[in-house]
């Protein structure tokens, strides 16, 4: 029930998994931890496949398709593919197993509405993958075979090459590591350390990294451990870490945090900053604005203050920052391992709406930057439209900024011959796909 309702609420409304989930945990008052993991895990995987598991359906039900159906049909034929069939590898079926989804999905969505499927059911359980490659171009069969979007693809080929583009695409079906960054601000390292582990966490040091962990082991969820409670940790990928670091905030510095809620940079920067200066943190949700002052209490944080405007304008303040650290919406191409949904969600057009905003807030951003100041733009995308050629047409157009050196050095180099810029690719390096450019204001 749990699984079926979120994909209906995601397909209804376009949303992510996490709020689709969230939403509908909170409507069915559903609050078993193994119900929610294993409905949560069926959500991402089926949402993760979403395009071959349509076009395997499409081939048995034809001439009809899919999208003919209501939503709570749609989701169940998906989830029945994926259980029955794709978590299986498609080696074997369970015709207990099968009959006792159908049952399930009878019981939730009524018997009338199943019963104009129910025909297909066997089919689906015996026909062949193979049958959604026949008659495909390149980039549409590696868009099933990897699941992605042939555009996407296609786009990813000029990019990286073909070799690599599979390589990289490959990766997005594998679980991500989870990484977590100690609150030197509540405590020292080495206490946060024991108290995980007598929480039954294990995480090891990620080289290069100041304060940034990899979970390794876990005895259970981390949000609800003591620690986590107590501020004693952040919950944050890799790459996020690494856009703080490059900002290279210090104590005494006033820092501007745009687009900063929920707070995984805010929260950092002031650690970096030992609570000493000031963070002005914008952003343009209300909603996410609270999430930013939770986030901000239970991190111990005394130095940040929250502003609600839209970076798209220019920013309602008259100070000019030693730091402006920018991390504006983007596509999310980088984050594909955690959030499937978003690639479904995607177009040509989306790169295009998504760089018209990222200009317009670099453009105003660039206004609040003091001489002799570092404006830090990061997006979780690794699309060239909205990294290198942005920043390319920011420095024509921005005379008084050139491009500075990144420390650490744990990314690759930037496209199109901007070296100084970083990017990070999940398959890689174990994180999200990120991209880094520091720009140096003159004196």
């Amino acid at each position: 029930m749990l699984a079926i309702e979120t994909l209906s609420w995601m397909e209804m409304q376009n949303l992510s998994e996490s709020l689709a989930f969230a939403r509908t945990v909170k409507q069915l008052n559903i609050e078993d931890p193994n119900s929610l993991r294993l409905a949560h895990m069926l959500v991402r995987e089926t949402v993760r496949r979403q395009n071959f598991i349509d076009k395997f359906i499409n081939h048995a039900i034809k001439p009809k398709t899919i999208d003919e159906y209501n939503l709570g049909v749609q989701a169940f034929l998906r989830l029945y593919v994926y259980q029955t069939r794709i978590a299986k590898n498609w080696t074997r079926f369970d015709l207990e197993e099968a009959e006792n989804i159908a049952k399930q999905a009878r019981s939730i969505l009524g018997w009338k509405t199943l019963h104009e499927v129910e025909a297909v059911l066997g089919l689906l359980l015996t026909q062949e993958p193979t049958t959604v490659f026949e008659n495909l171009g390149d980039a549409e069969k590696i868009g099933l075979q990897t699941f992605h979007p042939p555009w996407l693809v296609d786009s990813f080929f000029r990019l990286f090459g073909r070799p690599e583009t599979i390589t990289m695409l490959e990766a997005d079906t594998e679980q991500p590591p989870t990484y977590i960054r100690l609150n030197t601000l509540r405590a020292e390292e080495s206490e946060i350390q024991q108290r995980l582990t007598q929480e039954g966490v294990r995480a090891e040091k990620v080289e290069q990294l100041k304060h940034a962990h990899k979970v390794v082991k876990t005895k259970q969820p981390l949000t609800q451990t003591k620690s986590f409670r107590e501020g004693l940790f952040y919950v944050q990928d890799r790459a996020s870490c690494f856009a703080a670091e490059a900002a290279n905030p210090t104590p005494g510095m006033t820092v501007l945090d745009v687009c900063s809620a929920p707070g995984a940079k805010t929260t950092y920067l002031a650690q970096l900053m030992r609570n000493q200066g000031a963070i002005l943190s914008v952003d343009y949700s209300k909603r996410r604005i609270e999430v930013w002052k939770s986030e901000v209490a239970r991190m111990g944080v005394e130095i940040a203050e929250p502003i609600i405007a839209d970076a798209r304008h220019h920013l309602p303040l008259k100070l000019e920052a030693d730091v402006l650290v920018l991390d504006p919406p983007c596509t999310s191409t980088g984050t594909f391992r955690k959030q499937p949904s978003a690639k479904w969600r995607l177009t040509p057009q989306s790169i295009d709406r998504m760089t018209e905003i990222q200009w317009q807030m670099l453009e105003n951003c660039a206004e609040n930057v003091k001489a002799g100041g570092t404006l830090v733009y990061s997006t979780c995308s690794i699309t060239v439209e909205e990294n290198e050629m942005l920043i390319e047409r920011f420095l024509k157009t921005n005379l008084g900024f050139s491009l500075a050196e990144i420390t650490p050095k744990i990314g690759c180099p930037g496209l199109r011959g901007l070296d100084r810029c970083q990017r990070l690719y999940p398959h890689i390096h174990q994180c999200n796909g990120f991209f880094i450019a520091k720009l140096a204001k003159e004196e």
